[in-house]
């Protein structure tokens, strides 16, 4: 049986090529992804050696390169996350609200990703909070965990924030939970409408301090009457935000979450082919009833698509708001237990059953892939070292 084809086993084929044709414009984060991705699970890494107790098999493991761009490194990083989040999960049913943002604006932020991208997620989490904060609506602090994503099926340039909220909030006294409509979180419309505005707020501020960058097609932005006309284009757009139908508890968000959060620009299990110097990938075409189709690309081109979703040094692309936020997330999340303790609701069981799936999966990455026995670490060598000499077969 073929191996199956990994991003990898692109970069190192057509890698070397792809940095000679565009040295001039590759930027330092790009060529450090590419060369993680290329280095990932190879003895350069270093690794170690283990060895089963019951039948003496033998297997030799290679270090990951644990860049989060690397398709074979997010599984075992979004299992340690999903298990941490398993006590922040609350009985009740969740929603997940995408802002997107438009096409004219997104040109803008390929090259101010910092920026924008920090205004994408201030817009979002502003605009769901005061949103629900509203008694015409919910009145109620929410709390919300947002994850950025910036590529489409087709690895295009589509920056959006995926949004999983829990169904309701604390009272502004703090002596209630407030569970929103059943099957119903929020208007999408208003939420449509605020997001654009703040947003919109923020991207002026952002301009007027000097702090955006425009380069190219985009160079005439720099001066101040060309960047309101473009304001004032976008303003009359209608911005995308989409609600999907609630999830039915935390079980579910767990599984959700786990395809959202530590998700790259494509998996390895997308891939079809690689041959004449060409790349074929399975994608979703959505404008035509998501269905599956094959692209091919040229390597050239699908390397830099792929690059095109690297993200700036030190940006964090999962953050927590509301009572979700990290510097009161226990106190806060203590509370909304006890609101809804108090309230009598059928508390659906938390998600001890995932948890111990999660645990149960990790403990099978050290078990012998012949008997199942406990496999045990014979010898380790680190980044830069050879790997040890074979002594396992030795019989002496």
């Amino acid at each position: 049986m073929p191996a199956r084809l990994e991003v990898a086993d692109i970069f190192r084929r057509y890698g070397e090529a792809y940095r000679q044709a565009h040295d001039g414009h590759l930027g330092r984060v790009e060529r450090r992804v590419m060369s993680a991705i290329e280095l990932c699970r190879t003895a350069e890494l270093g690794g170690h050696v283990e060895g089963c107790r019951s039948c003496g098999a033998i297997r030799v493991a290679y270090n990951s390169c644990r860049n989060r761009h690397c398709p074979k490194c997010q599984g075992q990083a979004c299992r340690d996350w999903l298990a941490a989040r398993q006590d922040e999960l609350l009985p009740v049913p969740y929603f997940h609200v995408v802002f997107t943002l438009p096409v004219e604006v997104a040109a803008i932020a390929f090259h101010n990703k910092t920026a924008l991208y920090t205004i994408l997620f201030k817009a979002a989490a502003e605009t769901l909070r005061t949103i629900a904060a509203d008694p015409r609506h919910l009145g109620a602090e929410i709390g919300l965990i947002a994850v950025l994503h910036s590529w489409g099926q087709a690895l295009t340039y589509h920056p959006h924030l995926h949004c999983i909220v829990p169904g309701g909030g604390v009272s502004p006294d703090c002596t209630r939970w407030i569970s929103c409509r059943p099957g119903f979180f929020l208007p999408v419309r208003v939420l449509s409408r605020l997001f654009r505005r703040r947003f919109l707020e923020e991207l002026r501020v952002a301009h007027d301090a000097g702090r955006l960058g425009f380069f190219g097609d985009l160079a005439h932005l720099a001066k101040p009457d060309a960047f309101a006309r473009l304001l004032d284009e976008v303003r009359r757009l209608e911005w995308v935000v989409y609600a999907k139908p609630p999830f039915g508890g935390p079980q579910q968000v767990l599984a959700y979450l786990g395809r959202y959060t530590h998700r790259v620009a494509i998996a390895n299990s997308r891939l079809v082919s690689m041959a004449e110097d060409r790349v074929a990938f399975r994608w979703r075409d959505y404008r035509h009833g998501a269905r599956t189709k094959v692209m091919a690309l040229d390597a050239d081109e699908f390397i830099r698509r792929f690059l095109l979703h690297t993200l700036p040094d030190g940006f964090h692309r999962i953050r927590h708001y509301g009572f979700l936020a990290n510097g009161h997330r226990a106190a806060r999340l203590g509370l909304c237990h006890r609101l809804l303790a108090s309230q009598q609701q059928n508390n659906l069981e938390p998600s001890a059953e995932s948890a111990a799936v999660a645990a149960e999966r990790l403990a099978l990455t050290h078990r012998c892939p012949c008997c199942g026995g406990a496999m045990v670490t014979l010898a380790t060598w680190r980044c830069g070292q050879p790997p040890p000499t074979p002594f396992w077969n030795d019989t002496s």
